[in-house]
């Protein structure tokens, strides 16, 4: 399977606006049966110019005019003398004219009722549109969990797109309200390309069946291999069972999640520990909370490397706290103690408001000492 345009190597990011599948062919092919009405309108003007020229002697300008009138029966009347025999002539094409006229209705009534050229037309505006999304989430099979992750994917302001193969995808995307979607198999070469996944920040597969989910995760790191991408996309999937969790694991899902495991690991948290109930919701789940959680990954040129965690300084210059440090091997050290040290390719879980994360990934990616340490 070959997804990759040699073309098109340009990072993830900065791709261009375009939709990689192009559908215009498959357009105009439904436009066919509109030749043939055509061809005939072209014809029969030719015969009514044709034919008043020579029984008439009408001017080319003229005929035209006298025949594109008569054709249509918009009952302007005769715009010069016209003879016996020019009349049954006339007479003639009024007639060729409706029969014309009356196909011509019919076959458009009959490609709006089939619906296919207009749902091409929605569908092509709409892969314009994912085209231009940029560190989206390809969310994969529509069901419960899907509207759910939905829900706060919108309230985050998250962008993501969701693909199924379900026949009616486009009313149920509309009754879900998912901005961005793609009818097909989500792991299609097709699907894939029409998801825009090339400048997506990853795939969620939520199949019930973990054949599914299996395809789509071997599929996507096969579509990373051959793009060549610096950063893998982050993977996250659905499995029932420990067992296939750990088979999805084993393939390259960077995350497996059971629902009944994460109910239970729920409900016994709120059975030991009733007032912590609603922290992380408030802290995790809730639209502009004050309060934010995220992994900060420390560049190889930051000036922080092989620091200690108290001579950064981090709190006091961002006001963010450290609560958690990850190290090369993936090793996590949880409440790191001050005389820590910040390794290659650590990772930081900070707690703070959105405006410190922010202030303090742009301390991290400085190569030289802030000054602001002088004064600390």
């Amino acid at each position: 399977m070959n997804f990759f345009n040699k073309k098109d190597k340009s990072p993830r990011g900065w791709r261009s606006a375009a939709p990689k599948v192009k559908i215009d062919n498959q357009i105009y092919e439904q436009l066919k049966p509109l030749r043939l009405p055509l061809i005939l309108l072209v014809t029969i003007m030719m015969i009514g110019t044709i034919g008043y020229v020579l029984i008439d002697d009408f001017t080319l300008i003229d005929a035209i005019y006298q025949s594109g009138s008569t054709f249509t029966t918009v009952g302007f009347g005769e715009i010069g003398k016209i003879s016996t025999a020019g009349r049954f002539f006339t007479i003639g094409l009024i007639v060729l004219g409706f029969a014309v006229f009356s196909f011509s209705i019919g076959v458009l009534i009959d490609m709006i009722n089939r619906g296919v050229i207009t749902k091409l037309i929605k569908e092509r505006r709409m892969l314009q549109r994912i085209a231009r999304l940029k560190n989206h989430f390809v969310i994969c099979h529509h069901n419960s969990f899907t509207i759910e992750l939905a829900k706060q994917f919108r309230q985050n302001h998250i962008p993501f797109v969701v693909v199924d193969n379900s026949p009616d995808f486009e009313y149920i995307a509309k009754q879900n309200q998912y901005p961005y979607y793609v009818e097909g198999e989500p792991h299609t070469e097709l699907s894939i390309l029409k998801s825009s996944l090339a400048s997506a920040r990853g795939v969620v597969t939520l199949s019930e069946h973990v054949a599914d989910n299996i395809a789509q995760v071997v599929t996507t790191r096969l579509y990373e291999k051959e793009l060549g991408l610096k950063k893998a996309f982050f993977i996250m999937a659905h499995a029932s069972n420990d067992s296939e969790a750990e088979r999805l694991k084993k393939l390259g899902a960077d995350s497996v999640v059971s629902p009944s495991k994460l109910v239970a690991q729920r409900l016994s948290a709120v059975s030991l520990h009733p007032e912590m109930q609603n922290i992380m919701e408030n802290l995790l789940s809730k639209k502009d909370t004050p309060v934010n959680i995220e992994e900060v990954v420390i560049p190889e040129f930051s000036w922080i490397i092989f620091k200690k965690l108290k001579e950064t300084h981090l709190r006091d210059i961002t006001n963010v706290s450290v609560v958690g440090i990850s190290d090369l091997n993936g090793k996590f050290l949880p409440m790191p103690r001050g005389d820590t040290i910040i390794g290659i390719n650590a990772k930081l879980l900070i707690v703070g408001t959105n405006e410190s994360i922010v202030n303090l990934k742009r301390l991290i990616r400085r190569k030289t000492k802030p000054e602001e340490l002088k004064y600390v």
